[in-house]
């Protein structure tokens, strides 16, 4: 039933607001109150407190995004509270939200709850211990890193037990598509051409293709490879995705028979190669632009407009056209068929309607097995278009848990909450750096430090998903690579990160428990600090150990029967070990990892 909105005086510190009841479930929509925080000063100030002034905070409507009321091309920290009334409880509580954007830290009754990294996915965060019959507060911290930011889906209060109904959506009992044996079993290499080779195009990447392959690489993506837009260009050489022309190759890079070469060589290695597609946008002085400006998003005036107040380089395009998407189609095609490609990583990919998405893989598969890659978290995109999305949920949280502020079996919680959200069988690409990250954060060697840095690309290539190695990240590149600029990379250092890679590569392709396996949780005496899991697919299994801790820890892992007959060796150390009673005993440095396998099997 609907409650009455009650909006006291400005000096009260709550709001009632359209409070819904749901079964046993309360939702949380209509009135808050909304702070923004440009300065970041919330927490120190203590807003979260029932006792902080909020009378200057203003009344929005939620869910939405903090766009509508005046916060457009705002990233930063914006504050939401809430009152909500609660009865007698007959069990443990969770706050759930269907989604924030970004970032967000809970507190009820001042006590905090919890917090959540990472855009998009659905979260939820245990409250028995701050909840109270009557009533209570809601505060909640957002911090929005690009674009429209707030909390943009509904919040519920529910029972504990109901959070794995609310978590599974309509695609969980699907299958994903079938995808073909070498995408499943594919090691990605982003190459930003720029800053791969000293001549930084196409043909100083041809050179080394072969010490790709020698790390473990099976699929190269290269960045936009077309020519870059003149009009409202960002830095001196313009961002690789403000694309001018679809069919042509950047002449800073080479030509289309240099792109062709690249891609007989890279054939000829038994490796694959897809590009970046750009399909939501344009540059301001693309080829698009002139022949066909209808095209284009206009506003009220009729003036073409940007995607977001922050791509003032790039114009937005309009896929209710039939003849856009024709045109789209036929482009793909081109490179599919006739330049040769293998595929496509689909830049803002949620962005594009997902029917067109639908309609295109049918229309390239109908030419040969490729490869789709949506950057984009969407369950649906696995039903018919894509073979593979990003895992921002495992990325996002991995410096909270190096920093010791989350456990470490939150990854295993993430992995089982994917399994409530997609289709069986859905690949996600798991990464500790992108060019994303790097250009607009830090590398990897900088966020996580050198040996978690090392720690994180262990786990990304031992958890279930497809592996990515960023441009660099093979030798502990410290610079950050502009979109915008050539920023040179020292490929002569770094070995000790080109040997853990190439270690990495060539375990995955021996052993198909790490392309296929199940993973089991393990229990080790220490679960706060230290992760352990089983992967194991029919007689070959694998167990990774890593310590998030940035101290030397002894830990006893519980491992059952497995490998207790043989015993088990760490493909780093050779150290051999046997379980004892079931357990292993294993002695793990500061942000250290032990990878075991039976008998040193594949790990020359």
């Amino acid at each position: 039933m609907k409650r009455e909105c009650l909006v006291l005086s400005a000096l009260v510190l709550f709001v009632f607001s359209c409070t819904t009841r749901k079964d046993d479930m309360t939702v949380l929509e209509g009135e808050w109150l909304f702070k923004v925080d440009s300065l970041d000063q919330g927490i120190a100030e203590r807003w979260f407190s029932p006792d902080h002034q909020k009378s200057d905070w203003q009344l929005v409507e939620l869910p939405s995004y903090w766009d509508r009321y005046g916060l457009e091309g705002y990233d930063g920290v914006g504050w939401y509270a809430k009152s909500v009334e609660l009865g007698d409880s007959t069990g443990p509580l969770a706050v759930f939200f269907e989604g924030v954007d970004d970032d967000a830290d809970v507190w009820v009754n001042g006590k905090t709850v919890g917090s959540h990294t990472g855009y998009s996915d659905a979260f939820y965060l245990d409250v028995t211990d701050a909840v109270k019959p009557g009533i209570n507060e809601i505060v909640v911290r957002v911090n929005d890193h690009s674009g429209p930011g707030g909390i943009y889906r509904p919040v519920l209060i529910t029972p504990l037990r109901r959070v794995e109904e609310l978590l599974r959506t309509e695609y969980a009992e699907t299958n994903a598509r079938e995808s073909a044996d070498w995408v499943r079993d594919a090691v990605i290499y982003e190459v930003y051409l720029r800053s791969f080779s000293r001549e930084g195009n196409l043909k100083g990447l041809e050179k080394r293709v072969h010490e790709l392959k020698d790390l473990g690489v099976t699929v190269l993506w290269l960045m936009p490879v077309h020519p870059i837009g003149d009009l409202n260009r960002k830095g001196s050489l313009g961002s690789p995705y403000a694309v001018a022309d679809y069919y042509a190759v950047n002449p800073e890079f080479g030509t289309m028979e240099d792109f062709k070469s690249l891609v007989k060589t890279v054939h000829d290695r038994e490796m694959k190669i897809i590009i970046d597609l750009v399909a939501n946008h344009t540059a301001w002085d693309s080829k698009l632009m002139f022949e066909s400006p209808e095209w284009f998003v206009k506003d009220k005036s009729g003036a073409i407009v940007s995607p977001n107040s922050d791509w003032t380089d790039v114009a937005d395009l309009n896929f209710s056209h039939h003849e856009l998407r024709k045109y789209m189609i036929n482009m793909m095609k081109y490179w599919v068929d006739e330049v040769g490609i293998d595929g496509f990583r689909c830049d803002v990919a949620e962005l594009v309607p997902t029917d067109f998405w639908y309609f295109s893989r049918g229309e390239l598969d109908k030419i040969k097995p490729i490869l789709m890659l949506s950057e984009g978290t969407l369950p649906e995109h696995h039903v018919k278009a894509f073979d593979i999305t990003y895992a921002w949920n495992t990325f996002d949280v991995l410096e909270k848990v190096i920093k010791g502020s989350t456990r470490a079996p939150i990854f295993l919680e993430i992995l089982k909450n994917e399994g409530y959200r997609f289709p069986k069988g859905s690949l996600r690409m798991r990464f500790n750096a992108n060019h994303d990250k790097n250009a607009w954060d830090s590398p990897a060697v900088l966020k996580f430090g050198r040996e978690g840095a090392k720690a994180t690309a262990v786990l990304m290539f031992t958890v279930p998903g497809i592996p990515l190695i960023y441009n660099g990240e093979e030798v502990g590149n410290e610079k950050r690579l502009s979109l915008f600029e050539k920023v040179d990379i020292d490929w002569r250092k770094g070995s000790d990160f080109r040997k853990l890679y190439g270690r990495l590569g060539s375990l995955r392709r021996n052993h198909p428990a790490l392309r296929y396996g199940v993973l089991t949780e393990l229990s080790n005496s220490d679960n706060d600090k230290i992760l352990s899991f089983l992967r194991n697919y029919g007689a070959d299994s694998v167990i990774t150990v890593i310590n998030f801790s940035n101290t030397q820890k002894t830990v006893t892992v519980e491992i059952g029967q497995a490998g207790a007959a043989s015993g088990f060796a760490d493909v780093f150390s050779r150290t051999r070990t046997k379980a004892v009673r079931g357990a292993l005993q294993l002695t793990l440095p500061p942000l250290g990892f032990q990878i075991l396998v039976p008998n040193m099997k594949g790990t020359q």
